[in-house]
């Protein structure tokens, strides 16, 4: 009875953190500045939430995430939802998401929360992300507008976005890394 309890707990509190991240991850989309890949605070939530809740927690936050958004819910960037959005040139940074959280929770849980394993978890995440959503770029802009060379597509979703990348990495790496000396989730 009582390992039965601790197990439904366990589930609730589960539960609990995922929705909470979920919506942090949501409420950081709409922190934007609109570009044709608009810069948002999305990522830094990612980082946050594979870093404290591990992978599976921290990717199931944001596959919930993804799934309120494709049912039309409008979680995205600037208010949008609805699975056109992922058809959109965007699309592939969505879904790169789902590699970040996991890449950095995994790193996490098996290296644990040191600064250092923080930064490049999370350097590699975002590496994940950005391959995920550079391609889908290119393929959606060849397929709309007209064909784009790898170098074009990285001087569009890339390289503008890499120093306040590195701020991302850098403030959720020190809030995790403080967060979980505090706290265990």
């Amino acid at each position: 009875m009582e390992k039965t309890k601790r197990r439904v707990n366990q589930t609730l509190l589960d539960l609990m953190y995922t929705a909470m991240f979920t919506a942090l991850i949501t409420v950081c989309s709409q922190i934007c500045v609109p570009t044709p890949v608009p810069f948002t605070l999305q990522t830094l939530a990612i980082f946050i939430a594979g870093g404290l809740l591990g992978w599976k927690r921290g990717t199931l936050s944001v596959a919930v995430y993804i799934l309120l958004g494709i049912v039309g819910v409008p979680v995205f960037a600037e208010f949008s939802g609805g699975f056109r959005v992922l058809l959109g040139m965007t699309g592939g940074y969505i879904i790169g998401f789902l590699f970040t959280a996991f890449a950095v929770g995994l790193m996490c849980d098996k290296l644990g929360r040191k600064l250092w394993v923080l930064i490049v978890a999370m350097s590699i995440g975002l590496l994940g992300c950005y391959a995920f959503g550079t391609v889908w770029f290119m393929i959606v802009y060849t397929r709309q507008v007209e064909p784009i060379g790898i170098a074009a597509a990285l001087m569009t979703c890339v390289v503008p976005y890499l120093l306040f990348d590195a701020v991302k990495i850098a403030a959720a790496a020190v809030l995790v890394n403080r967060l979980d000396k505090i706290i265990k989730l």
